[in-house]
């Protein structure tokens, strides 16, 4: 498990996250409409997938820098642009340019890098391989399937039976080496990954709210001017 700042970080936001949109959907502010046991089951690759991306993410972060990461991560959208190529036939030259840009950056990274390390690249890689199929899964669904909310609600419970799971079959010694974590006592760590799991919740949202009111052209504009 590796009990690391962005393993902790992610646990964190998991809990936040899965718990106030729970509470909104009891409350009556968010719908959510997954007893089809046909739309779960069809979305459970998805959700595999995005536990392999914050799985990942959380082991890559912990040796890389952010900005290497955050390159890396951006790689994925070369895996979708290839995808529509090959099925879909939909890919502009301004797209080409663009994730040929994205990989070139991402090539040039380990020669380039003062504080390479393998095992950061490797988890990096699979991470954005994560990110690229999940997207293109996400993007393949049908219509009248799940919904924005539906599935992020799925991804927070299935995330969070892996997290218990993790929890009760990791070997021993990992469990006795959270006390050794240097941030566990310090409130301002935990308070300042409870803020990111509520901001993150509301960015979620915005998202979703953003996607049913604007083209989607605006909206991939905007939700990526909120990432930045």
């Amino acid at each position: 498990l590796k009990f690391t700042l962005a393993f902790i970080l992610f646990r964190w936001q998991t809990l936040i996250g899965g718990l106030l949109l729970h509470v909104s959907w009891k409350l009556g502010w968010a719908e959510i409409n997954s007893s089809s046991r046909s739309d779960v089951s069809t979305w459970l690759p998805a959700s595999v997938l995005f536990v392999g991306i914050i799985y990942a993410g959380s082991r890559a972060l912990s040796k890389l820098a952010i900005p290497v990461f955050l390159t890396l991560h951006n790689v994925a959208e070369v895996i979708i642009c290839g995808h529509q190529k090959c099925f879909r036939k939909e890919v502009n030259d301004n797209t080409k340019c663009y994730a040929l840009f994205l990989l070139a950056a991402a090539g040039c990274l380990p020669f380039n890098d003062s504080q390479f390390d393998p095992d950061g690249y490797f988890w990096a890689v699979i991470h954005l391989f994560c990110v690229g199929a999940y997207k293109i899964l996400q993007k393949s669904r049908k219509p009248n399937a799940l919904s924005d909310i539906d599935q992020q609600y799925l991804n927070y419970m299935f995330r969070g039976v892996c997290t218990i799971v993790s929890l009760l079959l990791c070997p021993s010694g990992d469990l006795f080496r959270v006390p050794d974590f240097p941030f566990l006592y310090f409130y301002r760590f935990h308070g300042s990954c409870c803020a990111s799991g509520i901001l993150g919740f509301f960015l979620m949202l915005s998202t979703v709210k953003l996607k049913s009111l604007m083209a989607p052209g605006q909206c991939a504009a905007w939700i990526f001017f909120a990432k930045v």
